[in-house]
Parts: structure tokens; C-alpha cells; sequence
């Protein structure tokens, strides 16, 4: 059954009118919070966006406004060492985590605890999207939320019930991600274009927004330049100083 439902995953773009409960959010957060966690730091926060002037200065800000005006309940899924710096403080010792392993240990416990966040909302029915436009104004978005050192946010994650279900979307195939022993870059060579093949068929032939575009070409055209170029300043202005 869980599976089954992990398989079935689509991000859901266009939600029903419904906001989830107090109830509901804290049972999924709840459900969330027991994904692993490095040392037991638990570096994460989630920020509950309600407030309807937010929400659209959120969207406005990640260029993301359908979803985070639309949805049912919308969360920016954070790094935080501000908690543990109280922690330590509260037994006479200065905290460091301005170091890369901090950074590490912080984004891991994020996207491990949203990720159990986003299996639980969908075994309950619901629909999710990762927002991975926060990190256009990074820190415009910390300032929104009265994010304080230690703390910036890593993605949006919004969730809601959808008003319809997209198809999911082909992966690599197994083979071209699980390696044995050593791993084998030469594979690539005859899995790739099949896979080019099997994404332009899915593009072509999906229910809305068809398409004619590779995998390997939709790559080529993201990671033949840099993005994002100021995270680097931002992250080190917050405490993160890759020491």
C-alpha cells in the first residue's frame, strides 16, 4: 500500500477552496516530525503561512501566486539552528554551526522531514507541490516571516485538495540510479536516449500541456548556466559561513 501510493506521486498545481484545519496540520506536522534526523538536531522549522496578505506576497515573491494563494495550507520548510543555539545556551555554551557539515545536517533533516510530510498529506488524499521558487528572494521571504538567525527557508511546500490529478511523470528507470559496488557511468550511454524516448512519448501524449522535449534537453538547458547566484551571501549574512 505505501508503495503504491509513494508510485503515484504528481505534483498538484491547482487546489479546491478548502484551507486545512488547525487539527489536520498539526497531525501531519506531527506525522512529519518523526522522519531521521542527524544527531537528533532536528534542525528543521515549518512556517504555517495563514495570513491571506502573506500568502500573497509569498506568491508574489516566489513567482509562485496560484499556489500560494490557492492552496489548502502553505508551508516554508526551513533550516534552523536558531532552536539548537537556545539549547546550547541553556547549558553555558556557544553554539558554531557556521561550518558546510552544519549546512549539510540542516538542508538533509529539512527535506527528509518534508518529504514525510508530503507521504503523509497524500495518505491522506491530498495533493502536494514543492515551491523551490522561495530561493528567488531568499531573504525578502526570511524578512516576511521573521525568520532570525540560523533560519532561512529551503522550499515552499503547499497542500491542498486538488481539483484534478496529473499524470505521473516516467523516472529514470532503476538501473540508471542504483549502482553495484562501483559505479558504472558507461550504462548511461545506451539508458539515456531511452529514456528520451520515453519522456517526449509521456510529453506528447499527457492529458494537458503537451510537448515535444527530451529529458536530456530539458537538462541541457538548465544546467548550462548558474542560478540563483546570490544564495551563497544570503546564507553566510544568516549565519552560514562554509568554515
Amino acid at each position: 500500500m505505501v508503495l503504491k501510493l509513494m508510485k503515484s506521486h504528481a505534483s498538484v498545481r491547482d487546489y479546491k477552496e478548502e484551507q486545512l484545519t488547525r487539527h489536520e496540520v498539526e497531525e501531519l506536522i506531527g506525522a512529519a516530525q518523526h522522519a531521521a534526523t542527524s544527531h537528533f538536531v532536528q534542525a528543521y522549522s515549518v512556517v504555517w503561512v495563514t495570513d491571506p496578505e502573506k500568502r500573497r506576497k509569498l506568491g508574489e515573491l516566489s513567482k509562485n501566486a496560484k499556489q500560494m494563494e490557492g492552496a489548502g495550507a502553505v508551508f516554508l520548510m526551513c533550516a534552523d539552528y536558531n532552536r539548537l543555539k537556545h539549547a546550547v545556551e541553556m547549558n553555558g555554551e556557544e553554539i558554531v554551526f557556521d561550518q558546510a557539515e552544519n549546512l549539510l545536517v540542516a538542508v538533509t533533516d529539512v527535506a527528509l522531514m518534508a518529504q514525510n510530510l508530503a507521504l503523509a498529506a497524500e495518505s491522506k488524499g491530498y495533493g502536494i507541490c514543492y515551491i523551490g521558487g522561495v530561493r528567488n528572494n531568499m531573504e525578502a521571504i526570511a524578512e516576511l516571516v521573521d525568520l532570525p538567525e540560523g533560519v532561512f527557508p529551503v522550499y515552499g511546500l503547499t497542500v491542498g485538495v486538488p481539483n484534478e490529478r496529473n499524470e505521473v511523470k516516467p523516472r529514470l528507470p532503476v538501473e540508471a540510479i542504483l549502482h553495484e559496488n562501483n559505479y558504472d557511468e558507461k550504462k548511461y550511454e545506451e539508458i539515456l536516449p531511452a529514456y528520451d524516448k520515453t519522456i517526449q512519448e509521456y510529453y506528447s501524449s499527457r492529458g494537458s500541456n503537451q510537448k515535444s522535449a527530451t529529458w536530456s534537453q530539458q537538462m541541457a538547458n538548465f544546467l548550462n548556466k548558474p542560478h540563483r547566484k546570490d544564495i551563497r551571501e544570503i546564507l553566510a549574512a544568516r549565519g552560514y559561513k562554509f568554515k
